[in-house]
């Protein structure tokens, strides 16, 4: 019988406990950070600095006692994302550091610099041997191929394609090159609503591949263009562009998962994931919506898949905040959160192709401290 990770649990309330830095620091001590050697070794602290004009990614507050303890430890501690392949202001290395510093994550914040993981335009990368079931290599930013520890920090949310957004989607998907993403998100094609479409050309706006066309007040998708990255999707106020519900969304969230596992291949690794301001959307858009649930607190492990297994599910527990998104979808407490937003996303497709493929294991056990 096997027995499941254990898993590092603390809550949001303060009170005579110390700040939540606080908490943190003794939460991550508890789980196990000590025990990593850092000396003199460059440490990949894997976070997402947010889009501008989002509010719910990560404090750069957070990132400092993480990267204070690496330091502590003779660490040599960096932060770092990879370019993405929609329009946006990080999808070249300069606009991409001029969001982190613009949302907080500056080396007077943090204690360290930020290094964009691959090169100026996205294309620096290293090509990690896996051979996992969907891929045989993945084309990781060379700065993070390069770390000798990498520790990721996420702010764990839903997401359009993998259902929530938390360890495995941080690692897989913001650890790939630009090349690397288009590898992720090529099998994923978007369709349109044709009853549904107004014509307004706002999905053709947000395209980055120009993709998408309007003609007689109807969007239409070239699949020989489209890359599959799922901007569009949260990008049409009126629901009609859509991830079809075919084996597409599985590749997708199996790909995402071997793709984490290149990112910490043969390397020491430890997860951080904090469940707050739980958004309906990815940190990726320039815009936030009211979080689905009330903030629960701070996750810490070794094991990923556990990490994330023990997240969604504490978010699946509770009661929905009654002016959110999924309240306007659904009044049933008790719902697959995920799943009322994005029909059709399964997020345990990444959890358990990650543990098929030996990223960690589903099962857990909640540690309290």
């Amino acid at each position: 019988m096997v027995s499941g990770s254990d898993v590092y649990f603390t809550d949001m309330r303060t009170g005579s406990k110390g700040s939540l830095l606080s908490k943190l620091n003794e939460l991550v001590r508890a789980a196990g950070i000590d025990k990593m050697d850092m000396n003199k070794k460059f440490v990949a602290v894997k976070i997402h600095f947010g889009e501008p004009g989002n509010m719910s990614y990560l404090r750069a507050n957070y990132a400092k006692v993480i990267v204070d303890i690496i330091k502590e430890k003779g660490g040599i501690a960096f932060l770092t994302d990879c370019s993405t392949l929609y329009p946006g202001r990080r999808k070249d290395a300069v606009e991409h550091l001029d969001t982190a510093y613009e949302n907080g994550y500056n080396p007077f914040a943090t204690g360290c610099h930020v290094v964009i993981g691959d090169g100026l335009k996205g294309d620096d990368d290293i090509d990690v041997t896996i051979n996992g079931i969907c891929l045989k290599t993945a084309k990781i930013g060379r700065t993070i191929a390069d770390a000798d520890i990498i520790i990721s920090m996420t702010h764990f949310k839903c997401h359009e394609l993998t259902g929530f957004g938390g360890a495995i989607k941080n690692l897989g998907m913001g650890c790939a090159s630009r090349r690397g993403k288009m590898e992720l998100h090529s099998s994923n094609i978007p369709a349109v609503h044709g009853d549904r479409c107004t014509g307004c050309g706002f999905c053709e706006n947000k395209c980055a591949h120009s993709a998408i066309t309007v003609k007689k007040k109807k969007a239409s998708i070239n699949e020989k263009l489209c890359v599959g990255c799922g901007r569009c999707i949260s990008s049409c106020r009126f629901d009609a562009v859509y991830a079809k519900f075919d084996q597409s969304i599985d590749i997708l969230c199996k790909r995402t998962a071997e793709y984490a596992m290149a990112s910490v291949l043969g390397k020491p690794n430890f997860h951080i994931s904090l469940v707050i301001d739980v958004s309906p959307g990815c940190d990726c858009y320039g815009e936030n919506d009211v979080p689905i649930v009330a903030d629960i607190g701070m996750f810490a492990s070794f094991d990923p898949v556990a990490l994330d297994v023990a997240c969604a599910n504490a978010v699946d527990r509770q009661p929905i905040m009654r002016n959110s998104l999924l309240y306007e979808k659904t009044k049933d407490d008790r719902c697959n959160k995920s799943k009322c937003i994005y029909p059709v996303t399964d997020w345990t497709i990444t959890t358990d192709h990650a543990e098929q493929i030996g990223l960690g294991i589903t099962k857990y056990r909640i540690r309290e401290v």
